[in-house]
């Protein structure tokens, strides 16, 4: 397949243009500037203009660009920019799949986990309801902004994106080099759960997703064990052969995170209901394996 995507310097971009040119598929990648080279078209998302001529004959569009949710501060000015760099994104995205004769079979949207609201204790899949607070209210208009497509008869799915265990790249990335250090511990209280997915979990469940023309919609790109702060430090420990003494307080977080420490203290317990009922296996689900996996 000829596939276009966005984001395509990225952690999950990176791994999965490499996958998708693996396996012999020509892969387009979106860049921020005028294109420098056959594979690449340019795209303003600021704009929200997209070169389209580059992206006939695409069978599918994977969209994963946008402001990293935890790479700074959450201030006022932040926020908005984490807004428009993911609803303004996705709306061009969008509007240029729609726009295109003949159009791609696929529009694939990576959105996050945090559509949910803090669960607790409680488990959730697809069919839960929207959370409140910031970034559940960003991922609903995130979603949205997808309607174009959507209305254009495009196979629309919104990958919602857990936390990926890497070693390098998003938000684990900077958890190995301090738990590697023994300067790693539980954050608050550790009962908040995590939702997590091994990176070569996260890039094969996007490959199914691709090659799977049933699915549509949410679908939860989570592990199917998800487990607690706790128990991810714990896991860190026992992988790494490091003590786990160190404890961040929820005061200390918030500090340094504004409202993102919100985020970091809260629970999701997430389940991938539709990724499991749709034949995906995972590789790594537990914890554990999903860390040995990143150093590998």
């Amino acid at each position: 397949m000829r596939i276009a995507v966005t984001g395509s310097t990225g952690l999950i971009g990176t791994a999965l243009l490499a996958s998708l040119r693996a396996d012999g598929h020509e892969t387009v990648r979106l860049v921020r500037r005028s294109a420098r080279a056959g594979d690449e078209v340019e795209w303003d998302p600021g704009r929200r203009y997209v070169d389209t001529a580059g992206l006939v004959g695409c069978e599918a569009v994977v969209h994963l660009a946008g402001a990293g949710v935890g790479d700074r501060r959450w201030t006022k000015a932040y926020k908005r920019e984490l807004y428009d760099s993911r609803v303004d994104g996705t709306t061009a995205i969008a509007e240029a799949v729609a726009a295109l004769d003949p159009k791609p079979r696929t529009l694939l949207v990576g959105t996050a986990v945090g559509y949910y609201g803090d669960t607790g204790d409680r488990a959730v899949d697809e069919s839960a309801p929207p959370g409140t607070g910031f970034l559940a209210d960003l991922c609903q208009d995130w979603e949205r902004a997808a309607r174009p497509a959507a209305e254009a008869g495009v196979r629309t799915v919104y990958g919602r994106t857990g936390l990926v265990v890497a070693r390098r790249g998003g938000a684990w990335g900077r958890l190995f080099p301090l738990f590697k250090a023994g300067l790693g511990g539980r954050l608050g209280n550790g009962r908040q759960f995590w939702s997590h997915i091994a990176l070569h979990d996260h890039i094969a469940a996007l490959r199914h997703i691709l090659d799977t023309d049933t699915l549509e919609g949410p679908v939860n790109l989570t592990g199917p064990e998800p487990v607690t702060n706790r128990e991810v430090t714990a896991a860190m420990g026992r992988v790494l052969h490091r003590p786990t003494l160190f404890t961040a307080p929820a005061p200390a977080l918030r500090l340094a995170l504004g409202e993102f420490a919100e985020d970091v203290l809260g629970s999701q317990r997430v389940l991938p209901a539709r990724l499991l009922d749709s034949g995906f296996t995972f590789a790594f689900p537990g914890i554990d394996e999903a860390i040995r996996a990143a150093l590998d």
